[in-house]
């Protein structure tokens, strides 16, 4: 930002002090560590051909923190465990949403500020039933409980929901379901309109329907609109996305106007959840993208900020960190402007090449693959590859011919050996390196701006972000 704008940050923050706060805008990024951060910051200031870091928004708020992330049983946190703790104060174990370790639920901001009046939005880049976003509305042992987790969704009473659609609409079991419950199990659309939602498909469809409802779930557009449509759990990563998707930065939008027009105090969380789909894939280009994809939310929320000083709260965290991503792993050089070649995700590539492999079968040629690589990384032209690199693609390339292909599988992805190979050749090109395709346990930041951001300096752990943000909203010293 121009120095015009951090003097503006400067004098709205004295302005802010011990305000009370109206609207408090709550960013999680999901396996955001620190090292995404600069990455990210670092990247842009090597594609304007300087050394050093152009920073994004949210890293010059001017309040600062770091915030440790473990759970009640493991020293590495599961999203769940360290969504629950970011909600509402209370460390639980991994797998565990919305309950103590003990098994008895936690009253989280969403819901105590939900219970006081205020306008509750919870909102994601990747489904609206996943571990973070339903740490703020749902209580239950296991995170992978889908079904019922939308249920306690549809029940939640909060106004406005946003992210690419729910991963279960049905129970996998019906018949075991209702026969548990006493009663058939139908479509969580249907069981969202009864408790009072209206949904909106895509950013246009939100502008169409928003007049007349008082509580919106907006999702990822989609060919045929039907409810049974699960997609593949997330909105497109910002590098694949096309025109007609739903971005994070249109349901921030969609949620701000939503929530202020109808509501003079509101709670927004908004989560950044595909930034850790790309780092469990050790897809830094990708992952890059989607801290951008994140920063540009958050302008949003400044922008917001800028004309509502004195009454408004921003905080930005992570999670966890995911990747154990490094800056750095042979010699003092980084290289990461490299990265601005590959034009797709590692899924995507492998997605592509399956196609190719489909329609051509036998008589597809490496040097068709060859070109996508050039095309999509690019692999011989702006990033050299070396001999014996080359006879290690062809060599992967010939097992996939023959239906042999290695599969490599994320936790949220699975796609081929050589598109793998591929993008894992270019990180280190880059100059990145990665320790895990999990979690870790490095801390994460904290960056806040606005009424009651004094709170969050330091070190922290992330069972105190909750409670100080309820503090502020409810106006203590």
């Amino acid at each position: 930002m121009k120095k015009v704008t951090l003097f503006l940050i400067l004098i709205c923050f004295i302005i802010s002090a011990n305000a009370q706060v109206k609207y408090i805008f709550y960013f999680i990024g999901d396996g955001m560590g620190q090292n995404q951060v600069l990455a990210t910051e670092m990247y842009l200031a090597e594609l304007q051909g300087k050394i050093g870091t152009q920073p994004l928004c949210f890293t010059q708020f001017p309040v600062t923190g770091q915030c440790t992330t473990f759970s009640t049983s493991n020293g590495i946190t599961d999203s769940a465990a360290a969504g629950t703790a970011l909600a509402s104060g209370e460390k639980t174990k991994n797998s565990t949403l919305g309950l103590r370790p003990d098994g008895k639920p936690v009253y989280t901001i969403a819901e105590r500020l939900r219970d006081k009046g205020w306008g509750v939005g919870i909102t994601t880049s990747v489904s609206i039933d996943h571990a973070t976003p339903a740490a703020f509305y749902a209580h239950v042992d296991k995170r992978n409980r889908y079904y019922e987790i939308g249920t306690q969704l549809a029940q939640s009473g909060f106004h406005f929901f946003g992210g690419a659609t729910f991963y279960q609409p049905y129970p996998k079991d019906k018949a075991e379901w209702a026969e548990k419950n006493g009663r058939e199990a139908g479509s969580l659309y249907e069981l969202c309109r009864d408790n009072g939602y209206t949904f909106a498909r895509g950013y246009e469809n939100y502008q169409n329907s928003k007049d007349g409802c008082d509580k919106m779930i907006l999702i990822q557009p989609h060919e045929g609109l039907t409810d049974d449509y699960k997609g593949n759990g997330m909105i497109p990563y910002l590098i694949d996305r096309k025109a007609d998707d739903l971005s994070l930065t249109q349901i921030t939008e969609a949620a701000i106007d939503f929530l202020s027009t109808r509501h003079d105090r509101f709670f927004l969380m908004v989560e950044g959840g595909a930034i850790d789909w790309a780092c469990h894939s050790n897809d830094a280009a990708t992952a890059i993208h989607d801290v951008i994809d994140f920063d540009n939310a958050i302008r949003l929320a400044f922008e917001f900020y800028l004309q509502h000083p004195s009454e408004t709260l921003i905080i930005v965290t992570a999670d966890h960190e995911t990747g154990g991503m490094a800056l750095g792993n042979s010699d003092y050089n980084l290289r990461l402007q490299l990265l601005q070649h590959q034009k797709l995700s590692v899924g995507e590539l492998s997605g592509r090449l399956k196609q190719l492999h489909s329609s051509q079968g036998k008589k597809l040629q490496w040097q068709t693959v060859r070109q996508l690589f050039t095309d999509q990384l690019g692999f011989y032209t702006n990033v050299q590859i070396s001999p014996e690199e080359d006879k290690t693609m062809q060599k992967q390339f010939k097992q996939l011919k023959k239906g042999k292909a290695k599969q490599v599988k994320t936790l949220y992805k699975q796609f081929d050996g050589l598109s793998a190979y591929a993008v894992a050749l270019l990180n280190k090109k880059a100059k990145i390196g990665w320790t895990t395709g999990s979690h870790s346990a490095a801390a994460v930041g904290v960056w806040a701006v606005g009424a009651g951001a004094e709170r969050f300096t330091g070190w922290q752990d992330d069972t105190q972000i909750a409670p100080k943000i309820i503090m502020a909203a409810e106006g203590q010293k």
